[in-house]
């Protein structure tokens, strides 16, 4: 039985610090400082400053680093950073996402299966998302893009009156695409 060695990864960590200075990492003499209640106490030494926020057993926080002199507040760093990620992630929610929905076809795809598919992508659309139908070419057929083009075409003229046509037919490499989006 062979004993293996463990190999080193030769990738480098990058290891996130706190985008904030915080108390004896701030290595300015002198901050502008703002306390826990908002006050503005004007230029103070750091040294005074950090007294401040552990008399009121808080942290010094560096809010403004380009300032001249940097800005900082007295504030509980833990329920900061909380906060942060927390507003973060509501933006994120917030933030609309654009599906695509795809729906591939061949060039012999029959009648009746492209009236599922066209039924599938209705529900889609006036759901809100929009809808990429594919005609996928297979060896020989690709001579025949025209026919892709037909059914592509078809598909548009069904979808016409809940759907307007983002991208018209186009052949790309072997497929042939269609791209639709809802109008309501």
């Amino acid at each position: 039985m062979a004993i293996r060695k463990r190999r080193s990864s030769n990738r480098t960590r990058v290891e996130k610090g706190p985008e904030y200075r915080i108390n004896r990492r701030i290595r300015v003499r002198e901050v502008r400082l703002i306390d826990h209640n908002g006050e503005n106490h004007g230029v103070v030494p750091t040294n005074q400053a950090l007294q401040m926020a552990e008399e009121a057993e808080l942290d010094l926080v560096e809010v403004a680093p380009n300032a001249s002199p940097p800005v900082c507040r007295i504030m509980d760093y833990g329920k900061f950073a909380y906060e942060k990620t927390k507003r973060e992630r509501e933006a994120r929610k917030q933030q609309k996402q654009i599906e695509i929905k795809t729906l591939r076809l061949t060039p012999r795809t029959s009648d009746f299966h492209r009236d599922v598919y066209v039924s599938k992508a209705k529900k889609w659309l006036e759901e809100g998302k929009k809808v990429k139908f594919q005609v996928r070419f297979k060896a020989r057929e690709i001579t025949y893009p025209e026919i892709g083009q037909q059914t592509l075409e078809e598909i548009a003229e069904i979808l016409g009156e809940i759907a307007e046509v983002e991208q018209a037919p186009k052949l790309e490499g072997w497929s042939m695409t269609l791209l639709l989006n809802p109008t309501v």
